[in-house]
């Protein structure tokens, strides 16, 4: 059980999504912040001289000033099995899938690699201050076992699933509707609600699953109604195209998903680029979220997600934001809202450092459905945190000497900012920032012949 503990620090936490970079209202800053842990949870927060007052006399104190104490980043989509494929040469999604990915997961049926892979997955989150994710395991349970025990090793709140897919990929990446649905019953039975862990259904995409394997997914989302389901959704054209030819009696992509009832509020769909008006109605309907991956749509050239049109439509359509490892470029979400930042720029709109960081941390953890556990500094909360300095770079440095407000500071995190930001991520009140790993010199030998 965890001692209690007092942290010092500037405190930034969100109310509600940002209106504008004027919207004051939106969020909670405290100059002098103090936050009282106790049992991985935050008993006080506030002044640092009020929060002090109602600590005990004997505390074990952390100041972390001048440095800002945010809740720990959230990612909505990755996948940890792809660790060793990210910075893979391809010309679009479905070469990148086929040349690299599928072969690396063929792999993960191997549980020695798996829980090596998974214990770097874990590493990466916590340097970058990534403190919950969604991510998709391999179609293997061996993959599925590892990623929630790493998870539980560190007292992380993870979601995951073992990936079922019956078609479309290399023998050793199949199962059957009906392996896929008894080891996806199996995890959830081993693992859901284990520690801080959440099961997702996760069938892969509809290219990857036969129409009987989708109605093992929706037996499975009747059954267990709570869970997550995560899958892909309108990545790239190609994807598109492909997907109208398996499905004919679908009026487009998002409708065979509906059909096989598998769009609801904890439905994460990862990417859903080119949605048409009819598509984004429907996820609007449904309560669906969709995900916003810049590294990856740009690394893959698969398109500029427009997040502020879907954001203001008369049906709005829920959004988050992720990584998506291995398409995805960075492990750092302050890497992935500068690139965020970037398409919207090139689409005529404003992404300002305020909505950004709501995003990374309680816009996320709303699309997630755990606001009240993770997202925020409120009391009760899990002490889930990230520590964060402006000038930890000699170029950032620099800049911080000319800046003046909030928004400005957020904003050269979000556009120079990656792992060496972060000071320290906290789990569960816990400090959790691994240490260099020392293991790839080896490789490095091997890659200079």
């Amino acid at each position: 059980m965890n001692h209690a503990k007092l942290i010092r620090g500037r405190l930034l936490s969100f109310k509600r999504a940002p209106l504008a970079l004027t919207d004051i209202e939106s969020y909670r800053y405290e100059h002098d912040g103090g936050l009282l842990i106790s049992n991985g949870k935050i008993a006080a927060a506030g002044d640092y001289a009020a929060v002090k007052a109602q600590a005990p006399e004997e505390i074990e104190e952390i100041d972390h000033r001048p440095h800002l104490i945010l809740p720990g980043f959230i990612d909505c989509h990755m996948h940890f099995p792809q660790m060793q494929v990210v910075a893979s040469y391809a010309g679009n999604l479905l070469e990148w899938l086929n040349t690299y990915t599928f072969p690396e997961e063929c792999r993960f049926v191997e549980s020695d690699h798996a829980a090596r892979i998974a214990a770097h997955f874990y590493d990466e989150l916590l340097r970058h201050g990534t403190t919950t994710a969604a991510a998709y395991c391999t179609v293997h349970k061996t993959s599925a076992d590892a990623y929630f025990a790493e998870a539980m090793k560190r007292g992380m709140c993870m979601v995951g699933g073992k990936v079922m897919m019956d078609r479309n990929a290399p023998q050793g990446l199949l199962d059957t509707p009906q392996i896929g649905y008894d080891e996806t019953r199996a995890v959830i039975a081993e693992w859901h609600g284990k520690g801080r862990n959440h099961v997702a259904i996760t069938p892969r995409f509809a290219i990857t699953s036969t129409p009987q394997q989708m109605k093992a997914a929706q037996a499975l989302a009747q059954e267990f109604p709570d869970l997550f389901i995560q899958t892909h959704l309108s990545e790239n054209h190609e994807e598109i195209r492909y997907t109208g030819e398996l499905y004919p009696e679908a009026k487009d992509y998002t409708d065979i998903y509906a059909q096989y009832g598998l769009l609801g509020k904890k439905t994460l769909l990862g990417h859903a680029i080119h949605l048409s008006d009819r598509e984004a109605d429907a996820l609007s309907e449904a309560g669906a979220i969709a995900i916003h991956c810049p590294t990856s749509n740009l690394f893959l050239g698969s398109g500029l997600f427009p997040m502020k049109a879907l954001m203001r439509r008369d049906k709005p359509v829920r959004v988050a934001v992720a990584t998506d490892i291995g398409g995805g470029s960075s492990y750092s979400m302050l890497r992935t809202m500068d690139e965020a930042y970037k398409i919207q720029q090139l689409l005529g709109e404003r992404l300002n450092p305020l909505e950004s960081f709501y995003l990374m941390t309680r816009g996320n953890a709303e699309a997630l459905s755990m606001v009240e556990d993770i997202g925020t500094l409120d009391v009760g909360s899990t002490a889930d945190l990230v520590v964060l300095n402006a000038a930890s770079t000699p170029a950032m440095q620099l800049r911080m000497e000319t800046i003046k407000t909030l928004p400005e500071e957020l904003f050269l995190l979000q556009t120079m900012g990656d792992d060496r930001a972060v000071v320290e991520t906290y789990v569960a009140g816990m400090a959790r920032k691994p240490v260099e790993r020392g293991e790839t010199a080896a490789a490095s030998a091997g890659a200079s012949a």
